[in-house]
């Protein structure tokens, strides 16, 4: 399969990318999934449901993210800011009697009144002040489109959740190679005064090796996913 390579920047106040957190605590990586990306470039396309033909293209294609620091008045990296613990209650303050608000208060697997009532707490984790670069590997034939709607999406563009608005334009170019794309990557952060942190690539190489359940299979109600191994360099 032919296929390029897209460049995204992804910067916010709050980024949050979780790939394994469920219910009450939602977790994030220090850097961007292959799932959450994937989310993204579904939303610029207006792409809804499960999407397994498109998801499936996207399987065996490389994803490599690096993340950038702020530099201090020595021109050296500064150390990044700690987690943002943000409590939620969902479901809370809503009456139960009225039939409209009923629909917004947690229930039972069978869809039934919880006992005690339904508020549940929840508490989400997110990325502070961080910058990443992501090289996308996408097929050819798709590459186009893709690139049209990053720029004019049909759907927002959020940076993991809807509270992680982005604050720079996200696609930065489309290239041949990825090396190019990387070099790209580095210009950017050298005119933002930003270092290089850490990457992250596909498969096993020298540095740290995660194993993480986060190539889509099926978006929609029921997610599935695959694993992949990473290595944190």
């Amino acid at each position: 399969m032919a296929t390029r390579y897209l460049l995204l920047w992804l910067e916010a106040p709050l980024q949050s990318w979780g790939h394994d957190s469920k219910f009450g605590r939602r977790d994030t990586l220090n850097f961007p999934t292959k799932s959450g990306v994937m989310g993204l470039v579904c939303s610029a396309l207006g792409a809804k449901g499960e999407q397994r033909e498109l998801l499936a293209e996207f399987t065996q294609l490389k994803q490599t993210v690096l993340s950038f620091a702020r530099k201090n008045y020595k021109g050296e990296k500064t150390d990044r800011l700690p987690l943002l613990r943000d409590f939620h209650m969902v479901g809370s303050g809503y009456d139960d009697k009225d039939p409209w608000t009923m629909l917004l208060i947690p229930k039972t697997a069978e869809g039934k009144k919880a006992v005690g009532g339904g508020a549940k707490m929840t508490y989400r984790y997110y990325l502070q002040d961080a910058y990443f670069a992501v090289v996308l590997e996408v097929p050819n034939e798709r590459a186009d489109l893709i690139t049209e709607k990053l720029q004019q999406p049909v759907w927002d563009l959020f940076l993991g959740r809807k509270s992680c608005v982005p604050t720079d334009f996200i696609y930065r170019d489309s290239f041949e190679i990825q090396d190019d794309a990387v070099a790209k990557a580095e210009k950017i952060a050298t005119e933002k005064s930003l270092l290089l942190d850490f990457k992250v690539l596909d498969g096993e190489h020298e540095g740290e090796v995660l194993t993480l359940n986060d190539v889509p299979i099926c978006f929609g109600e029921r997610k599935l996913y695959r694993d992949r191994r990473v290595t944190v360099i």
